[in-house]
């Protein structure tokens, strides 16, 4: 069969003039180049023209659309992108079939190489716009963080010189189009955070390497290796942004990043240290496109909701909720307020720093600088006649006992406390020197809680566990009866952990009267636990238990955060 002259494809499939056709030609003879390139660059031809044209010279299917989200990028952990990039070219498995698509049919060699490369030997080729082909290129390599291990690849020592331009703090990450490698490198790390759904991104160096780990649902991973030499001019550049004095290495410094990716504004609090080995950077990220928890979504067992509920509504009173660092108290808390937040009623707070912008409710930031601290703060919210009141933090006696007298002169105080349980919270406040009868006068509640992963719905499975992991948690054989009990198996969705998301444990301790009493007596939590069991509290553990049984989480995750 004679092989046939794509121009003469071109001229009976698009109606391309034989007058553009010999222009063309004689542009080829000049400059030299492929007859098809040249009359797309002369905007006589377009790129679907071009790939039709071939499909018929080659005998060569064609498909226009790839499917990124169904295919297999295991690819990417083996292929540098570059290589595809340059030859136009990506293999696309996906459970219907297996083929590689490809811009430019003529490269033969690359399509070996990549044959070889991946065992896929007898794959058939078809042809593909190039923008098809571009997106599940980045797409895969997105998935697998390959995107930012290439900036890594691409970075020399010398580059690092002439990279701290600075660029407008609140752009679109996604469309900064900047060619210093630092600042791609930036902005891949903070782009990739925000898609992972981390809350804090770490900055680490050793004395050999430099380690970038983000928290995800509350636990760290690893992320990135960026080599040693780009440090200084990668943490400097997160000073930059955060307007901090990238001059002052030696102290502590704190700043604020404000950023927007895609159509997510995300506010970023920047804290570094200084360490052996070199400055230390975390970075809190808090997505302000998140919407605020109603009180139902929280994860409350129904009989502490129905509670919690009608505690919040308190005319006066104390309101404690206790937990760890990151356990969620301040969520929580916003949840009741936007539940209170009416225009009849008046709520103003105290933080440190304000997490969540509320509409209608008067929001005041703790500065050390000035002295504006919890205590001083609070004095001057109660010349603003208020009838809500929420306190970041009670960290002194001098808070406490303002806290105290605005609930016993008609205020409902939100507050929270760092204890391990909700009755130690009354051991706390009376170890600091409060009085144990204004204990009981003022405070009305104490919710303890934590935050457990939440397993993922696209990969968990069912299985049995043994009997003592059970009782490990409180579960006895008896409860577990006609219960399914799951676990995380990993998958992309969940970046391969086996959990998306995070829900509350919950332990409500209600100070009705037997309960105040106890505190008169004693400020033992112990004793003050055991009574508050004796009069129906659900635990953390036993909420837990629940949790597990209901299949939202695991046995290994309720005894972590209740250990």
């Amino acid at each position: 069969m004679q092989h046939r002259l794509i121009g003469h494809i071109l001229m009976e499939n698009t109606g391309l003039s034989q007058q553009a056709l010999e222009h063309a030609l004689r542009i080829q003879q000049e400059k030299g180049g492929r007859i098809g390139e040249i009359l797309m660059e002369q905007k006589a031809i377009t790129e679907l023209d071009l790939l039709k044209a071939l499909s018929v010279q080659l005998d060569l299917p064609m498909t226009l659309s790839l499917s990124p989200e169904e295919a297999n990028t295991g690819f990417a952990q083996k292929v540098p992108i570059h290589f595809l990039k340059k030859y136009r070219m990506v293999p696309v498995i996906t459970p219907q079939q297996t083929m590689i698509a490809v811009n430019d049919p003529l490269s033969f060699q690359p399509v070996d190489d990549l044959r070889l490369l991946l065992d896929l030997e007898k794959t058939p080729v078809v042809l593909s716009p190039y923008s098809a082909i571009l997106s599940v290129i980045n797409f895969a390599y997105d998935m697998s963080g390959g995107s930012a291990e290439q900036v890594i690849q691409d970075m020399h020592g010398d580059e690092t010189s002439r990279i701290l331009s600075e660029i407008e703090e609140t752009a679109d990450l996604l469309e900064d189009t900047s060619d210093a490698p630092i600042i791609k490198l930036v902005n891949l790390m903070l782009s990739q955070a925000v898609k992972a759904r981390a809350s804090d991104i770490h900055i680490e160096p050793s004395q050999q390497r430099l380690k970038i780990r983000y928290r995800v649902d509350g636990l760290l991973y690893d992320m990135l290796s960026p080599p040693k030499h780009v440090q200084s001019a990668l943490i400097s550049r997160v000073k930059i942004m955060a307007k901090m004095n990238i001059a002052e290495k030696r102290l502590p410094q704190d700043g604020r990043i404000e950023i927007r990716i895609a159509d997510r504004s995300v506010d970023i609090r920047v804290s570094t240290i200084p360490t052996a080995h070199g400055e230390r950077v975390v970075l809190r990220l808090l997505d302000k496109s998140n919407v605020l928890l109603k009180v139902s979504d929280l994860g409350m067992p129904e009989t502490a909701l129905q509670d919690f509920e009608n505690l919040i509504h308190s005319p006066y009173g104390i309101f404690l909720v206790t937990g760890p660092t990151g356990s969620g108290k301040t969520t929580t808390l916003y949840a009741a307020l936007s539940t209170l937040n009416t225009t009849d009623i008046n709520i103003i707070t105290i933080e440190d720093p304000v997490e969540y912008q509320m509409e209608g409710v008067g929001q005041i930031q703790v500065n050390r600088k000035i002295d504006l601290t919890f205590a001083k703060g609070l004095r001057s919210i109660v010349r603003q006649d208020p009838d809500v009141i929420l306190v970041g933090e009670i960290r002194d006696l001098e808070t406490a006992e303002i806290a105290i007298q605005s609930a016993l002169t008609g205020h409902l105080v939100f507050s929270t406390l760092h204890t391990n349980d909700s009755a130690s919270a009354v051991t706390r406040l009376i170890d600091m020197g409060i009085e144990p009868f204004l204990v009981t006068s003022s405070v009305t509640a104490i919710l303890a809680q934590r935050l457990v992963r939440v397993l993922c719905p696209h990969c968990k499975e069912e299985y049995q566990p043994d009997e003592a992991s059970l009782r490990k948690i409180g579960i006895t054989p008896r409860m577990a009866e006609g219960k399914s009990i799951f676990i995380g198996r990993g998958c992309p969705e969940c970046l391969h952990t086996g959990y998306y998301g995070r829900t509350g444990l919950f332990e409500l301790l209600v100070l009705d009267k037997e309960i105040r009493n106890l505190i008169l007596k004693t400020s033992d939590a112990n004793l003050i636990k055991a009574k508050a069991i004796d009069r129906k509290m659900i635990t953390l553990r036993q909420d837990g238990a629940v949790k597990v049984l209901n299949g939202i989480t695991t046995i290994e995750e309720v005894f972590r955060v209740t250990y």
